[in-house]
This record gives C-alpha cells, sequence and structure tokens, in this order.
C-alpha cells in the first residue's frame, strides 16, 4: 500500500490550513481552492472521494467532535428551529432541486432529479459553524447553524436512500419513506441514548487516562457503526452520544479531559483540513465522466441548481422564522426575535460540503436490469460545483453581508462580567469547603500551607474581575494580563535551569522531564485563564 498520497494530503492541508490562520480568508475556502489550483499539476496522484470511507470513517468524528462542543441546553432552547430547518428545510430543499432540475435537464427523470435534490440539500457541519465562530454571530444564529448542520445529514441520506429506491426501480412510496425516515430518527436517537450509559459509566470509572482517551476515540465510531447495523441513523446516534456525554464531561477525571480536548482539536484539524482540501481534489474525476459535448449546457444547468439551492433556502427560512412569532403568542413569550437581518444570515450560511460530494458518489452506476443510472456524470458534477459554489459564493460574502447588517456580535464585556460572577460563587463555595476541611484535625496543615490554599482561590476570584479593570498606559495589558506573563517568563527562566542541570549530568532525563511536565501544567494553567 502507497502511504505517500495519503501523507501530502494531511501534510499539504494542514501546511494550508495553518497558513489560512494569518489570513482573514476562513480556512475552508481556502483549503477548497488549493485543492482544485493543484488538482491538475502533474504528479498529483489522483484522489477519489469514496463514499465507503467518508460517511463510516470521517462523518462520525467530525460529528462528534463538534457535538462534544456544543451545548446541549442552547440546543434544547432552540428545538423549534433547529428541527424545522434540519427536518423540514432539507426535505423541502430536496422537493425544489428536483423538481427545477427535472424542468430544466432534458430527460432527466424526476426520481433521479430527486436524488440530485436529496444530495444538495445538507448544509455542511464543518463550514457553516467556522465561518459563523470566526466571524463572530450572535450565539442563538450558530447555535442554530450548529445543531441543524449537526441533524441535517441524517434527514438526507434518509431521503437520498428513498429517492435512490424509486430510481432505480425498487417501488419506493411515499409511505414507505416515512416510515424509514421514522425508523432511522428514532431509532438512532434511541441506539445513542442506550449506549450513554455504559460508555459515561467507562468513562468515570476508567482510572488510566490514557485508556479513557483510546475510549473517547473509539465512541463516534461505536455509536455509528452500531445504529447503522439496525438500519437506523448512525449521525444521530453519534450526535445522541456527544451531546450526552460532552454535557456530562465535568464527571471525568481532570487528566482525561485536558489529554482529550487536545486529543480532539488534532484529530478535528486534520481530519476537517483534508476534508475541504478532498472537494477540491475531485474536480478532474467530477469532469473525467462529463461529455465534452454538454460542457455549456451542463454550466447552465450548473448555474440553475445553484440558483435554487440558494433560493430554497429563503424560501423555507423567512417564513418559518417570522410566521411563528406572529401566529403564536407562545413563541413570542418563549423565543427570541429572529428579526429579518438574523433571517438573512441564517438563510445565506447554507454552505455544502463533503457530505453531499460522498452521498453523490455512492449513487448507483446501474438501475435494475443494468441499464445505466440516468445521468450520473451530470449528477455528480451538479453536486461538485453546488458545493463549490456555496463555499465559495457563500463563504467569502458572508462576513461583509454580516458587517452590512450590522448583526451585533458577541458582548465580551458582558460575558466577562458574567464569567466574573460565576467565578465569584464557585470560589465562595470553595473557601466554605476549605474552612470546614481545615477544622477537621486529620487535616490540618501548618500554616504558611493554608494561607497558600487561601491564595490561590483569592487569585483565582480577582483574575477575572482584573480583566475589567484599568489598563497599564506604557503596555496596554491589565494587572491580570501582566502577572500571566511574568508568570510565563518566570516559568521559563526555570526550564533553561532545569535543561542546564540535566546537560550538566546533575539530574538525567526522566527527573527533567518530571519537572518540565510540572512547569507545563502550570503554564498551561495560565494560559487556560488567558483564553
Amino acid at each position: 500500500m502507497d502511504v505517500m498520497p495519503l501523507l501530502l494530503l494531511v501534510a499539504g492541508s494542514a501546511a494550508v490550513a495553518g497558513a489560512a490562520r494569518r489570513t482573514p480568508v476562513p480556512a475552508p475556502l481556502l483549503l477548497v481552492a488549493a485543492g482544485l489550483a493543484v488538482s491538475y499539476l502533474p504528479g498529483v496522484p489522483g484522489y477519489t472521494l469514496d463514499p465507503g470511507v467518508v460517511l463510516p470513517l470521517l462523518l462520525p468524528p467530525l460529528l462528534y467532535t463538534s457535538a462534544v462542543d456544543s451545548s446541549y441546553l442552547d440546543l434544547r432552547a432552540q428545538l423549534r428551529p433547529v428541527t424545522l430547518l434540519s427536518v423540514g428545510h432539507v426535505l423541502f430543499a430536496t422537493l425544489a432541486v428536483g423538481w427545477a432540475a427535472y424542468l430544466v435537464v432534458p430527460g432527466l427523470p424526476l426520481t433521479a432529479a430527486l436524488v440530485l435534490g436529496a444530495v444538495v440539500a445538507p448544509p455542511d457541519a464543518v463550514s457553516a459553524t467556522a465561518i459563523a465562530r470566526r466571524v463572530g454571530l450572535p450565539s442563538r444564529i450558530t447555535t442554530i447553524l450548529q445543531g441543524e448542520s449537526l441533524l441535517n445529514d441524517a434527514t438526507a441520506i434518509t431521503a437520498y436512500k428513498v429517492a435512490v429506491a424509486a430510481a432505480v426501480g425498487e417501488g419506493a412510496t411515499w409511505s414507505s419513506g416515512m416510515k424509514e425516515f421514522l425508523f432511522a430518527a428514532v431509532g438512532g436517537v434511541g441506539i445513542g441514548l442506550l449506549l450513554t450509559a455504559p460508555l459515561h459509566w467507562l468513562r468515570t470509572h476508567l482510572k488510566e487516562a490514557l485508556l479513557q482517551n483510546t475510549l473517547s476515540l473509539l465512541i463516534p465510531f461505536v455509536a455509528y457503526s452500531v445504529a447503522e447495523q439496525a438500519h437506523a441513523s448512525g449521525v444521530l446516534a453519534v450526535v445522541a452520544v456527544a451531546l450526552y456525554l460532552g454535557h456530562r464531561a465535568w464527571e471525568v477525571d481532570f487528566a482525561t479531559r485536558l489529554q482529550e480536548e487536545a486529543v480532539w482539536k488534532m484529530v478535528a484539524f486534520v481530519l476537517e483540513s483534508a476534508v475541504f482540501a478532498l472537494i477540491g481534489l475531485q474536480l478532474p474525476i467530477v469532469l473525467k465522466g462529463l461529455d465534452a459535448s454538454t460542457g455549456l449546457e451542463a454550466a447552465w444547468y450548473a448555474v440553475a441548481v445553484f440558483l435554487v439551492v440558494v433560493a430554497a433556502r429563503f424560501a423555507w427560512v423567512y417564513p418559518v422564522a417570522l410566521l411563528p412569532r406572529v401566529l403564536s403568542r407562545r413563541v413570542r413569550e418563549r423565543e427570541e426575535n429572529p428579526t429579518w437581518r438574523g433571517a438573512m444570515i441564517t438563510g445565506w450560511a447554507g454552505m455544502r460540503g463533503v457530505v453531499s460530494l460522498a452521498i453523490a458518489f455512492s449513487i448507483p452506476v446501474a438501475v435494475h436490469g443494468g441499464a445505466p443510472f440516468p445521468q450520473r456524470n451530470l449528477l455528480l458534477f451538479l453536486t461538485f460545483t453546488t458545493v463549490i459554489g456555496t463555499l465559495v459564493v457563500q463563504g467569502l460574502t458572508l462576513p461583509p453581508l454580516i458587517r452590512l447588517l450590522r448583526i451585533p456580535g458577541r458582548d465580551a464585556q458582558a460575558a466577562t462580567l458574567a464569567e466574573a460572577n460565576a467565578q465569584a460563587q464557585a470560589s465562595l463555595a470553595a473557601e466554605r469547603r476549605l474552612e470546614e476541611l481545615l477544622a477537621d484535625e486529620r487535616n490540618a496543615l501548618p500554616t504558611p500551607l493554608a494561607d497558600r490554599l487561601r491564595a490561590v482561590l483569592e487569585r483565582r476570584r480577582n483574575s477575572v474581575w482584573e480583566r475589567l479593570g484599568h489598563t497599564n498606559p506604557v503596555t496596554g495589558e491589565s494587572a491580570d494580563d501582566t502577572y500571566r506573563r511574568l508568570s510565563r517568563e518566570m516559568i521559563s527562566s526555570e526550564r533553561e535551569v532545569f535543561v542546564r542541570l540535566r546537560d550538566g549530568r546533575y539530574i538525567d532525563d526522566e527527573m527533567l522531564r518530571t519537572l518540565l511536565r510540572r512547569l507545563d501544567l502550570e503554564e498551561a494553567a495560565a494560559y487556560r485563564e488567558a483564553v
């Protein structure tokens, strides 16, 4: 097996993603552009997007890391708009795009057109939230977009299966399609909830952080494969497990949480970078199967499908965002007013991604009886152009659109104030607990050590408030920023001494690693307070 193409993909995409952090352009867009640019360079290997790899091996960890970082409480508060987008919009887009493609493309059967509609219906989980967080959207819009992108793949995959069954001649009906959808949805969520108890028990009872993190890496694949084996939705199973475990993550050992966060950040970075580079690299494969004589016609079809995809989202978003407030007093009392500006952003943030391409590549080559699947290569081309079009057009214009509409971002000062109040309450509870423990003679400590514990609480309590205080007129730093900077300088001096002692053979490498780990934990704690 030649591993060089895989190494080139991972290394190249990571380099581009790293460079994107120094530019105002979101990383997904640069990665797609880089993939398009190098796809025809001599010597670049062909990268075929295999649905047998993307759906069971790449999609579960991407969904898991996104869902674990989501807020179960926020998603529950926005359940109505999330459901209307992740289920209602996907089905509406499937019908709208399918009907439009049926009318525009000569000779394309309605069933095959509906396959295309299901393929391009779901916005991508990674691109939408990555851009939303980078531009600082309000938390409600970010939660809705993230919740939609976590759940809509399940709807799209089920709609795709029903449409393909009808296209290949299996006699699928609307009633059988609804039954399949309900079974996949209920079964996926049910299997996910059944898995949460044993998985959470293992996470809280395994004592080795390495074993716990190994389990963490396996969880999304276990949830997805178990649900798929039962013909339920693996997507919903992964999301259900991830939301539960993320909500209860505070019960896991601190060492596991620290390692787990670092591991999953690395996994998400590598997978997200590779996935968007793969999208661009599909260009030669898509064009290879397209008849050159139909190039101009295919370009017109691509523009038409792209416009319908965008228009269908707005046609769905505005009514479901604004009409319920007009018709229901309960909605007006319980939900924040989305405003037409918020609906505009939600409608424009409909970038498609790798799931659409992976589903498209899984379209059967032939129908029952052996005849070729109707215009399969054209469907692949239209999917590719829709994905690229939404990522480039909507992805590039979303940040300026947010600025043009003057969408207010998160209030940093209000967030810091809330953090300070929460820390003050927690420190007060910890102080009371400390005094209770010190009153027990079994916990007797020398006065300097007891005072050190109290000083830690005082430092933690004051650090957040100091961010709201006056800044140093020379450096522009708050007192807390200066404290952390001086702390890092002290740690750096200690680290240099330890290395010098190791080089002089006064201490060995094992002791050096122990001492450096202690300093690393202190520095990490200071860094985490800063962010």
